[in-house]
């Protein structure tokens, strides 16, 4: 509509354009269990009262104050002073997007830098800048892979996040796009299924490293199998966890992805999240959103320019093969911040505590009676614990003691219903640690 709808004959008017018979038929697609029919709101308030009941609310909510053992996508990771410090900066504050690309040097450089470290932690020929997060950038990776096949047909593995396959069954459905999910045995995709699915000739493997359950699998078999097959192999990996393994690239990816979150972001409650994408240079002009590269003007001065920007509103519109179409910039820009002061080394040091404190946790619970790990597998800082106990029951008594304890697995997968994941990051020092164990073990 061209006005604001604020009267009852505004509406009235509105639902006329939309051939529509009531404000109700206008929110029918809207599920019935997420629209609240009538909101109870109190009267109007003046500033000292309205700011006493936002901290009465925060401070309502005790999840904010618990040690944090979740992960799976969004992870608890600390955050330097000098990050914030940096990024409250009015220049970086409040740059949004560079329409006007030579004019916004700072934030070309930005992206330019952090296009640079992304490639050189994945081993990849190129990045781009930047995209809502994991999820969408499997998606969108999954596309670039598809675009010189006639037939969309891609594999996920079953190991790969249950929200980032959600967010791909998503667009496939509306894009005419078939996932094909091989069945999940002793944790990893069914060898003899996975044939029969190659078989089909796919476009695209997607899998996750480490995986959804934090093992650490054979990336490179992948690699072997989706190209003897003809298709591209695309790699959602954990961005810190590449402080020690080896790069993507070495074992054969096409195409890397990641959640950016993990450095220089809070967990946010689950957002604002960051999308990385890397990829051989064959993809580079398939990339959406944008590219940065560095150059020099008539003066032989270093400048920065928008390489490419494959936008929709730019050059394909209803053509267009990505809807990415804002930018996460000041997200990525906590990214590179945190990247750089933590250098080559730190990341590598970051990696190592992540792990070292998480196999500290997994050895001490598969000493517990009642408790073990269903897999042996070389893994990094996540794992699932399976319990003779109810899983509900022990998440409870550790939620009770002030501790996000996990995440049941039993919604994700149902042979997986006696198992929850727990995820040990570098902020968890020897004290959580020792009280979570303690907790488990009194269940």
């Amino acid at each position: 509509m061209e006005y604001l709808v604020n009267t009852p004959a505004d509406r009235k008017e509105m639902l006329k354009k939309l051939s529509l018979s009531s404000l109700d038929e206008l929110f029918a697609d809207i599920p019935a269990k997420l629209r609240d029919p009538k909101l109870e709101l109190p009267p109007a308030m003046g500033e000292p009262e309205l700011v006493g009941l936002a901290g009465e609310l925060s401070g309502a909510n005790t999840a904010a104050k618990k040690l944090c053992f979740l992960g799976a996508g969004v992870y608890d990771h600390y955050v330097p002073a000098a990050v914030e410090e940096l990024l409250g900066r009015g220049e970086f504050y409040t740059a949004y997007t560079p329409y006007q690309a030579e004019m916004s040097q700072g934030i070309l450089q930005a992206i330019y830098e952090y296009q640079s470290m992304v490639c050189r932690l994945t081993g990849m020929d190129s990045a781009n800048a930047s995209l809502y997060d994991a999820g969408t950038a499997c998606w969108e990776a999954l596309i670039m892979a598809l675009a010189k096949k006639k037939e969309r047909r891609v594999i996920v593995s079953a190991a790969v996040n249950p929200h980032y396959r959600q967010v791909i069954e998503t667009y496939a459905t509306a894009t005419g796009t078939e996932v094909l999910t091989p069945a999940l045995c002793e944790g990893v995709d069914d060898p003899d299924e996975l044939k029969k699915l190659l078989e089909k000739k796919p476009g695209a493997y997607l899998v996750q490293y480490p995986d959804f359950f934090g093992r650490i699998n054979d990336i490179a078999k992948a690699a072997e199998l989706i190209h003897t097959a003809g298709g591209h192999l695309v790699v959602a990996a954990n961005i810190i966890s590449l402080g020690l393994l080896k790069a993507p690239a070495e074992l054969g990816a096409d195409i890397v992805v990641a959640e950016g979150q993990l450095l220089g972001n809070h967990m946010n409650y689950g957002g604002p999240l960051l999308g990385v994408m890397a990829a051989k240079s064959e993809f580079l002009r398939r990339m959406p959103g944008r590219i940065a590269g560095a150059t020099t003007d008539a003066k032989g001065r270093r400048g920065f320019v928008l390489t490419l920007q494959a936008r929709e509103q730019h050059i394909r519109r209803e053509r267009a093969t990505s809807n990415i179409c804002t930018n996460q910039a000041l997200c990525m820009l906590a990214f590179s911040i945190h990247l750089a002061l933590l250098g080559s080394r730190g990341i590598k040091r970051l990696a190592t505590l992540n792990l070292s404190k998480a196999e500290y946790l997994r050895t001490a619970i598969t000493k517990l009676p009642g408790f073990s790990v269903p897999f042996k597998d070389l893994f990094f800082n996540e794992f699932p614990v399976r319990s003779e106990q109810p899983v509900d029951k022990v998440l409870a008594a550790l939620g009770e003691a002030g501790i996000l304890g996990g995440i049941a697995l039993g919604k994700y997968y149902a042979e997986m219903k006696d198992s929850f994941l727990v995820c040990v990051t570098e902020k968890r020092t020897k004290h959580d640690l020792d009280r979570y164990i303690k907790i488990v073990a009194s269940c």
